[in-house]
């Protein structure tokens, strides 16, 4: 029996889709690939959503239960799976997807989703070839009357200019006559569990009004409420802008946590009165920095590259640029502060031991995509200080090759450390017994009591 769906790349963005269909009795498979690894990411972590996924198909038991040795992880992680648990997994095994890289399974579907990540390519924006790869895949097997739907984040006019070009030449059909095409911006926000899938809208544009109306009649069995936008370019807009949305916001509250630590005023109490205003404003917190699949995009004057031609010019978005010049300080702003705290207290950060606590980009994840820590690392590292780490999601870390210490305990860590910088608070960490044990303890996030340690 032929499946209804198909989901093209089991990662952060593919697998709550296919979690939610399963839910909704839908017959799902799962299409994976791992590309080449990007710069900064080993094999081992661009495949762990897929690995972790087809472990549980196989032996109905997350990757972190099997025996192998890793660090004991809290019971909601299921070996990065974009949030996902290890009974969500099961469950997913239990009614499909079938994980695999078999291409033949996606000529047996009504409806395709192409989920793959975009991770930062050489200008910065979103990196096509992953979509280009799982395009290439699908058009050799694409069936008249199929659905095909792009959830990955795209720069605007991607779905036509690009994707297009390559399912109508791969397999001699006409997008909006022979098949549908859609964009669909996606809405995951991992480890964050209130807003469920079918409560969360889905915005649908599709190439031609059917196209639109069998993508939403998709989306329909799965979200309480679906979105018409007016096409694709106005569904890949509506991703860009709920993007740098929260870039932007970041940037503000970052640049806000360095003018208030300059004028000794407490930010996370400027935060916590400021966030009781009932309308007009929303909380947003400092950090060491911005991580996450989703890229930031100023369009650097342009549009997606099409299939021949030139790229179209356009104007960028100044203020986009702007935050992404904030946020990527951070990290240095983060380290000058740890220099600065070891200078005060008569130590350098020459052969100073330093501990980094959560090197993930998000709290309760494991995922390493985007995350500050890898800066912050190399930059200690190359001051001269014996860098040391513990995550209870990342059993081992490397550095632009360079492989980090991990330490057995966090709280005997911190002990021994000349610097304890928390980088990423995640629940299973005693702050109070941390900042008790810690001989120095700079806190990225304001998660530690006022008074017990040194805030961003």
């Amino acid at each position: 029996m032929p499946a209804d769906l198909a989901v093209i790349g089991l990662g952060p963005f593919g697998l709550p889709l296919a979690q939610a269909a399963v839910a909704a009795g839908i017959r799902t498979l799962g299409y994976d690939r791992v590309p080449p690894p990007a710069p900064g990411r080993s094999t081992q972590e661009s495949g762990r959503n897929t690995d972790a996924a087809r472990a549980v198909h196989d032996t109905g038991r997350a990757p972190h239960e099997s025996g192998a040795a890793r660090p004991a992880a809290p019971a909601q992680d299921a070996g990065g799976c974009g949030g996902l648990t290890t009974a969500d997994l099961r469950r997913m095994a239990a009614g499909g997807p079938c994980p695999g890289a078999d291409p033949a399974q996606l000529g047996r579907v009504r409806t395709a989703v192409i989920c793959v990540p975009t991770p930062p390519g050489p200008d910065g924006g979103p990196g096509l070839g992953p979509v280009a790869e799982a395009a290439r895949a699908l058009a050799a097997r694409l069936r008249p009357h199929t659905t095909v739907i792009l959830e990955s984040p795209v720069p605007p006019g991607t779905t036509q200019d690009f994707l297009l070009p390559l399912l109508e030449a791969g397999s001699g059909l006409r997008a909006g006559r022979d098949f549908h095409l859609a964009y669909s911006p996606v809405r995951t926000d991992p480890g964050h569990r209130p807003v469920g899938y079918p409560a969360t809208p889905k915005v649908i544009g599709g190439l031609t009004p059917a196209c639109t109306e069998s993508a939403a009649a998709f989306y329909g069995r799965l979200t309480e409420k679906v979105v018409r936008a007016r096409g694709p370019r106005e569904a890949e807009t509506v991703q860009l802008l709920e993007t740098n949305y929260r870039h932007v916001n970041i940037a503000l509250v970052n640049e806000m946590a360095v003018l208030c630590h300059d004028l000794g005023v407490d930010i996370w109490d400027v935060i916590r009165c400021a966030e009781t205003k009932p309308f007009g404003f929303q909380a947003f917190r400092p950090g060491p920095g911005v991580g996450g699949h989703a890229v930031p995009q100023d369009l650097s004057g342009r549009l997606a590259h099409g299939a021949s031609g030139p790229p179209q010019t356009v104007r960028t978005l100044r203020m986009v640029e702007l935050a992404q010049q904030v946020n990527n300080r951070m990290p240095r702003y983060v380290v000058q502060r740890a220099t600065t705290l070891l200078n005060e207290h008569g130590k350098s950060a020459r052969g100073a031991v330093v501990l980094l606590l959560g090197v993930t980009y998000k709290a309760d994840l494991a995922d390493l995509q985007g995350s500050p820590a890898e800066e912050i690392a190399l930059r200690l590292m190359e001051l001269g200080a014996a860098v040391h780490y513990h995550d209870p999601y990342v059993p081992a870390w490397t550095v632009r090759g360079r492989p980090v210490p991990r330490a057995e305990g966090p709280y005997e860590a911190a002990a021994g450390a000349d610097l304890t910088l928390l980088l990423q608070h995640h629940r299973t960490y005693d702050l109070h017994g941390l900042s008790v044990k810690a001989q120095l303890l700079l806190d990225t996030r304001g998660a530690t009591p006022a008074g017990s340690a040194q805030r961003l």
